[in-house]
């Protein structure tokens, strides 16, 4: 399963992987930017490193978020949030129409989620594969 990992977390930096983190660190320099959205910053930085290796990880809700998180993610949706789901749901769309690529498109509109509603989520190691949750 590890080797199978390896091989779709390879595939998937080559033909998305990369330009999503790239979409993730950018939103994380804006944050770092304006000083007092850093904790924005550090979550998109923490996503950028998900998406750019998804395979064999996955993301659960972390049992201390509370209300914090959700006004969070309500910023976070409003500025940041709706363009990276957006860029997700826009990448997927030629990974489809691909019969190869139909996983990654799968797996991008998987990370749509997470691409809205980081805060309060952390990445975990997976003994089952990305596609099979």
């Amino acid at each position: 399963m590890k080797v199978f990992n390896l091989l779709l977390n390879i595939l998937w930096l080559v033909f998305c992987g990369f330009w999503m983190a790239l979409g993730y660190l950018i939103a994380a320099l804006i944050c770092f930017v304006l000083i007092i959205t850093i904790p924005f910053g550090v979550a998109s930085l923490r996503i950028a490193g998900y998406v750019l290796w998804p395979f064999g990880r996955t993301t659960v809700e972390r049992p201390d978020a509370g209300a914090g998180s959700v006004i969070g993610n309500v910023i976070w949706v409003i500025f940041a949030g709706w363009w990276l789901a957006l860029a997700h749901l826009i990448t997927s769309i030629p990974l489809f129409l691909s019969i190869i690529g139909i996983p990654f498109g799968w797996a991008n509109l998987k990370l749509i989620p997470i691409s809205l509603m980081p805060l309060g989520r952390e990445v975990v190691p997976t003994d089952q594969g990305f596609a099979g949750r």
